[in-house]
């Protein structure tokens, strides 16, 4: 199987061209359902206080500075020109598996690296938390332009796995966790992982990170996982603890796993209004995303 190197990544800046992740309204998950998500506008940036006028929103009263000043104030703000994009990249051991045309990791690196460079052609500027396993979650700024794209290259690239390892199934939670302080109102959070890790227990981390922004998840998934081994025995396992497997023996349990794990994505979308998006090891991410990130053509 292939894995992606810089020169891939780069280019995929040109399949980027012409797609933007908020020029629609809504978007609509095509595996879990057509529930909606509301695009959030950009974040607003606190500008200065003044004296308050007839006509002023009662909500930005400044009590404080009116408190100690004697007669009302109010807040002003300016949108924001630029609106934050964050990357939740989930690149723990454990997707270091791939049974078609590449490996999870590589199709995580891919899908991150199309999204940072629709973002920051979109005039957005990128920032990302990348879970790796059991080292630190790595941190990447938010940046204007390309000046967030190319660090945020060279992170997938060296933290994609690179050998079969012992699975980390809450990285995602602690990259979560990571992310909750850097996100800012009017933010959009891409969610990029195989959400292996999903625990009913770290419900409210995602709330919370919903309720910051627009939270959209790409589920990146292997058929494998889904239809099960076929007939015969296997070998399966990490390198030392290998197991022999008969495939028509485990395959219930085997799909009974994948749908329970597809419940939990399906909750986790329900619960916070973020849409799913399915990404396949078969197809190339390019192939999936552009139908879904073309903006909507105005009617003639």
């Amino acid at each position: 199987m292939i894995v992606p190197d810089l020169e891939e990544l780069l280019a995929l800046r040109g399949a980027a061209h012409g797609l933007s992740l908020h020029g629609r309204k809504t978007t609509h998950a095509p595996l879990l359902g057509a529930h909606s998500s509301a695009q959030r506008g950009r974040g607003l940036e606190f500008q200065e206080v003044r004296p308050y006028v007839a006509g002023d929103d009662p909500r930005n009263i400044d009590w404080r500075v009116t408190a100690r000043r004697g007669r009302p104030h109010t807040k002003l703000f300016r949108e924001e020109r630029e609106r934050p994009v964050w990357l939740l990249v989930d690149l723990q051991p454990g997707l270091f598996f791939g049974s078609r045309r590449q490996l999870k990791s590589a199709l995580v690196a891919r899908t991150a690296a199309l999204l940072a460079w629709v973002a920051a052609l979109g005039g957005d500027r990128v920032g990302a938390v990348i879970a790796h396993g059991a080292a630190e979650t790595r941190i990447l700024p938010a940046r204007a332009r390309q000046s967030g794209v190319l660090p945020l290259l060279d992170a997938l690239l060296q933290s994609q796995p690179q050998a079969p390892g012992q699975p980390a199934p809450l990285a995602l939670e602690a990259a979560v966790r990571t992310l909750l302080p850097l996100v800012r109102p009017g933010s959009q959070i891409l969610a990029v992982s195989d959400f292996a890790g999903l625990r009913t227990e770290a419900d409210s981390l995602w709330r919370a990170l919903a309720a910051h922004g627009d939270l959209r998840l790409y589920w990146v998934a292997d058929p494998l996982e889904e239809e099960g081994l076929p007939n015969g025995r296997f070998r399966a396992g990490l390198p030392g603890r290998l197991r022999l497997l008969e495939g028509a023996r485990v395959r219930e349990r085997w799909r009974q796993t994948w749908r329970e794990r597809e419940a939990r994505i399906a909750a986790l979308s329900q619960r916070n209004a973020a849409p799913v998006v399915r990404l396949d090891t078969r197809e190339a991410v390019e192939h999936v995303l552009r139908p879904l990130l073309r903006p909507r053509q105005s009617a003639a």
